[in-house]
């Protein structure tokens, strides 16, 4: 973890929940105290299916892809239409801002620096948006089929990284330090356990200024790729990995910082991504989750999902397989509300 500290992570992560109106140029402000101008917005109906629709100001506007299937990179003119100084700006797709039955939930992170990454990489990428103060990157480039390396931007190394080909329907590539040390890989847009597969990360962890991608489609297709790159940063954001313990009084993962947003997949045999935030419920214990793999509405099942968001982490407060069997273990991402400071 960097040792950086973050005190107020609003500057840098957001959840909005908001309504559709089915109007053009509907602006949406985030709710923190300091104004954010998100590079990062991930959009989703709670009470509709409908795809994720994931937006990034390196990609640009009215362009999307979802975490929920592997299409290609889409353009919507009413779409996402404008990234803003204190939110984003909405044209009238229904996939993001719908009247009738249009509540949404939008996760917002900040990058921002557009010049200046370090790094000498087999890969130049054609464009990017970084924050090493926040531990967040996002890394556009063009794929070669061959081992190569590529600048991240973060000053350390990520311990996660999302990538997805914008031109063809191949699926997303997770890895991390906690999917066997980058030797295995999980698709965002599956429910399966990792995968040991060489040709994803060349089995090479990064370093502080580069990360490796093997000879394979998912992370190196000869196209366009996007990658979303996360460092863990003290105060703000966490990314580990827990065992379950099969019991309703279910372990403690300690994070550092109070949770804002979480998201856990099961690594080990099938399960969901499933995403919480403090907004959506506004109370412990959260229950209310969105599947990032799945086009569904919002699941509110309190007695299978019940988490508890604590000053230094979160508690298990279910014995669910997909988020707490016994032995099993999980890898989650969080992003927090407030430091243990």
């Amino acid at each position: 973890m960097a040792y950086t500290t973050i005190d107020n992570p609003e500057l840098y992560f957001q959840t909005k929940l908001y309504s559709g109106n089915d109007t053009d140029d509907h602006a949406i402000t985030l709710d923190g105290d300091e104004n954010m101008s998100p590079n990062l917005v991930w959009i989703k109906s709670r009470a509709l299916t409908h795809n994720h629709q994931i937006h990034d100001t390196v990609r640009g506007v009215t362009k999307h892809i979802s975490s929920d299937v592997t299409n290609a990179e889409a353009t919507e003119a009413t779409g996402l239409k404008s990234f803003d100084s204190d939110g984003f700006t909405l044209g009238t797709w229904d996939s993001v801002n719908v009247a009738s039955s249009g509540t949404y939930v939008a996760w917002c992170w900040k990058a921002g620096t557009t010049s200046g990454i370090s790094g000498s990489p087999d890969i130049t990428p054609e464009s990017y948006s970084f924050n090493a103060t926040s531990g967040f990157s996002i890394i556009k480039f063009t794929g070669t089929n061959s081992n190569a390396t590529l600048p991240h931007g973060l000053g350390v190394a990520p311990s996660l990284i999302m990538t997805k080909g914008l031109a063809t329907t191949e699926g997303w590539g997770v890895g991390g330090k906690h999917l066997n040390n980058w030797n295995n890989y999980i698709s965002l847009n599956g429910n399966y356990g990792g995968w040991d597969d060489v040709t994803m990360w060349n089995d090479t962890a990064p370093t502080s200024t580069l990360f490796t991608v093997g000879t394979g489609n998912i992370t190196n297709d000869n196209e366009l790729i996007i990658a979303y790159c996360f460092a863990p940063i003290q105060g703000f954001s966490s990314i580990g990995a827990y065992t379950g313990n099969g019991n309703a009084d279910g372990p403690m993962i300690v994070t550092g910082m109070k949770p804002s947003w979480v998201m856990v997949k099961r690594t080990g045999d099938t399960g969901k991504w499933f995403i919480q935030d403090n907004k959506r419920d506004g109370y412990n214990a959260t229950y209310k989750s969105m599947i990032a793999n799945t086009s569904g509405a919002e699941d509110t099942n309190s007695t299978a999902l019940s988490i508890d968001y604590l000053s230094n982490g979160f508690k298990l407060r279910n014995s669910y397989s997909e988020l707490n069997t016994s032995g099993d273990t999980y890898i989650y991402m969080a992003f927090a509300e407030a430091p243990f400071v």
